[in-house]
């Protein structure tokens, strides 16, 4: 009976932590594929690492490990490190690159510092932070299940609202511009809706490998479509997919770290779509041009015969 009853537990936290998991995933490969067609799929991990900071200085105002209270201070400074790159690249002669590179050393760096020292203040309650930098899925609970589908789905609404313009801003901000959108505060909006994709995985993936499941689901669903809708719904379950996955190979193993395995089975997800993706996979492709060889060389040898005749 007492087997029984540890095994049921058992399920139901690998049910929790497998729905946490996927959800992050649907919302990262969503909020991400505007990240991949605009090429700025860098700035997932700038604001990964920017967000660290605002972990460690939420820790020091409020001695609270609440999830809501670190998330609000991971998205302050993720949101206020993607500003400074903005703003470097607008008002210097620095390129994007560079300025991305400073910002994401300069804040992650400074976490580091903060988070050295909250370990020497000997605060008991600090324990457990460090799964902001690494990752710890297996530390899922039912809240932080609730505030990633509550956040989660507060974003998707955003960008639904806002559909028509942030399509424009990502194909063609010349011509949105010239319609007379808000260029910049469409470009703070979308950047904000990353910054809460980031800051609600970083608990499960952690600042290190948070840029991988932003990115990868939609480079994944890149291969697939050339739709923007289509590319979206794909990402979404690629990324469910790779959460689910993750979740159940790490239960299966002793001592396999669940972050890092989600990871990699969005990674078999993008090299499985490179492959066999029958709009751009490499496979298809090579098919194709064996093809039309082939027709070159029987339509080369059909004008021959025919110049001969």
């Amino acid at each position: 009976m007492e087997n029984l009853s540890i095994l049921t537990r058992l399920d139901y936290t690998l049910m929790i932590v497998a729905i946490g998991a996927a959800l992050l995933g649907a919302v990262s490969g969503t909020l991400g594929t505007y990240a991949v067609l605009r090429r700025q799929s860098l700035l997932g991990d700038a604001i990964s690492h920017a967000a660290l900071p605002g972990i460690a200085i939420a820790f020091l105002l409020t001695g609270s490990k609440t999830p809501l209270i670190l998330v609000l201070g991971a998205a302050i400074a993720g949101w206020l490190g993607t500003l400074f790159i903005l703003s470097i690249v607008r008002l210097t002669r620095i390129k994007y690159d560079s300025a991305l590179g400073i910002i994401l050393s300069t804040f992650f760096g400074f976490g580091l510092v903060l988070h050295t020292l909250i370990q020497r203040t000997g605060n008991a309650n600090q324990a457990g932070l460090d799964t902001f930098l690494f990752g710890q899925a297996a530390t899922i609970l039912e809240s932080d299940v609730l505030t990633i589908g509550i956040l989660g789905g507060i974003a998707i609404v955003i960008m639904l609202v806002f559909w028509k313009e942030l399509k424009l801003l990502v194909f063609d901000e010349g011509f949105a511009a010239s319609l007379g959108f808000p260029i910049r505060a469409l470009d703070i909006l979308l950047t904000s809706l990353l910054v809460i994709a980031i800051v609600l995985g970083l608990q499960a993936v952690g600042a290190v490998l948070m840029s991988a499941m932003l990115v990868a689901p939609a480079v994944a669903a890149r291969q697939w479509t050339d739709k923007l809708s289509v590319m979206m719904l794909l990402a979404a379950g690629f990324g469910a997919l790779a959460g689910v996955g993750g979740t159940i190979i790490s239960s299966s193993a002793s001592r396999i770290p669940t972050g890092p395995t989600i990871v990699l089975c969005a990674t078999v997800v993008v090299g499985f779509s490179i492959v066999l993706a029958p709009n751009r996979g490499l496979l298809w492709n090579r098919l194709r041009y064996q093809r039309n060889k082939r027709n070159l060389k029987m339509l080369g040898g059909q004008l021959f015969q025919s110049e001969e005749q």
